[in-house]
């Protein structure tokens, strides 16, 4: 069924405006997806208490957009289609084999679970797709689930990524993930505890989903609790927070190899498989680290590993031209510099990230110091933002999260600045609808 999206008095959006293209809705239409009470009762009814409302409204006030984000239908069958075509190529033994080969020893070590939360994330626009990053431990579903359940139901339209239904349906197949990350990780019998762990988790930007997170699993009858990773102790065999054995971990941590000393619990745990640990090492060095993107991205490099021609067109109109840099291609690449994004192999969150035409020579230096790759510029698509003010253009990029290959939701990110943040006003994680 199609159903109006509500101008509320906004210029350029019309009540048939589910017919327009996604790029001019983006451009023009101000309707809002959710009103701020309805939001604050859905979390609320996430976390059990006021307290995730409380909490994002005094420590992260821009975490959600009131505008939806609108992508065409095309769109979105080009991104589960690219998903599938990275799948298909991190699965073939010679792609694993290239990519292990110089990683660290832990990551080489096979834990059976996939890694829950793969985010791919995008920038979307009339010339199509491109595959900006992907990530291992990405944030937000539950909060994007929480958003939907305050979804204005006279806001939706066909086929938006939004309602009741499938914000429950979230719910469950992210539990139903778990339990089998469980299964996966070769340990029998019904997942009994949790443990969300962050560095000082409590401070963390995005503690309030820590709470969505808890809830939810208490509720399927799984016991959980969050925790510092220096907080957990191994011990007999076993994974322990005080007294409670752990089964699983749910690691939010960007100490990705487990390197720090406080993470020293887990590793033993997860290289002895007496804990499913996840996202994990292994998962973030076959999909995460950026240097893959050069493989990706590499017509002669994906032939050599057999992969089928179909499949990397597929990938080489997705996924934008990254090559690692070295210092032999030094002045080839400060001459590009302008029509490139650089960023650390091993880097997340836009930290140490730099578009090339604000790079000075000190940063260069840094970057030919470092291990970095070097990604052709893909401007971010554009939403047009309601503010006090007046309207303001803001950018976006889109997130698929996804466990198995499968896409379980879209989620937008709205911002201004080099890199998301989370921090603009009027921006922040908003509706995705598609068109």
């Amino acid at each position: 069924m199609t159903m109006p999206c509500i101008s509320r008095g906004a210029p350029g959006c019309g009540s048939a405006c589910g017919s327009a293209p996604a790029a001019r809705l983006n451009a023009s239409c101000l309707c809002v997806s959710h009103e701020r009470e309805a939001l604050v009762g859905a979390l609320e009814s996430g976390s059990g208490d006021a307290e995730v409302a409380a909490l994002i409204a005094e420590r992260c006030p821009h975490l959600f957009s009131r505008q939806p984000v609108f992508v065409s239908h095309q769109h979105a069958e080009r991104i589960a289609q690219l998903i599938g075509a990275i799948e298909s190529v991190i699965a073939l033994p010679a792609y694993r084999e290239a990519v292990l080969a110089d990683a660290p020893a832990i990551a080489r070590h096979d834990p059976g679970a996939r890694s829950v939360f793969f985010g791919y994330d995008f920038h979307v626009g009339e010339n199509g797709i491109a595959l900006i990053e992907i990530n291992t431990n990405a944030g937000g579903a539950l909060l994007n689930a929480a958003l939907a359940l305050a979804q204005d139901p006279c806001a939706a339209l066909a086929g938006a990524a939004s309602g009741t239904h499938s914000a429950r349906q979230l719910e469950a197949d992210i539990v139903a993930m778990f339990r089998e990350e469980w299964r996966l990780g070769g340990s029998g019998g019904a997942l009994r505890s949790v443990a969300i762990v962050d560095a000082d988790p409590v401070n963390q930007y995005l503690y309030p989903e820590f709470l969505l997170f808890r809830r939810l699993l208490e509720q399927h009858g799984i016991a959980a609790l969050i925790a510092a990773p220096g907080e957990l102790r191994w011990d007999g065999g076993r994974l322990w927070h005080g007294e409670t054995p752990i089964d699983l971990v749910y690691n939010r941590m960007t100490d990705f190899m487990f390197d720090a000393p406080d993470s020293a619990a887990i590793r033993a745990a997860y290289l002895a498989r007496a804990a499913v640990v996840t996202p994990h090492p292994h998962a973030h060095a076959l999909y995460a680290d950026k240097r893959n993107l050069a493989i990706l991205s590499d017509r002669a490099r994906l032939a050599a590993l057999g992969v089928p021609a179909a499949t990397q067109e597929i990938l080489l109109a997705g996924i934008p031209h990254t090559e690692l840099v070295q210092a032999g291609d030094a002045a080839r690449l400060w001459g590009l510099r302008r029509q490139r994004f650089f960023k650390p192999a091993d880097g997340y969150g836009g930290r140490a990230a730099y578009r090339g035409d604000k790079l000075t020579r000190r940063v260069w230096d840094e970057i030919l110091g470092g291990v970095y790759v070097s990604q052709a510029l893909v401007a971010p698509s554009e939403r047009m933002i309601a503010t006090p003010s007046g309207p303001e253009s803001l950018k976006f990029d889109l997130r698929a999260y996804c466990y198995a290959g499968k896409i379980q939701w879209h989620a937008a990110r709205v911002y201004q600045g080099q890199a998301t943040n989370m921090r603009t006003p009027g921006g922040g994680f908003a509706a995705v609808y598609f068109v």
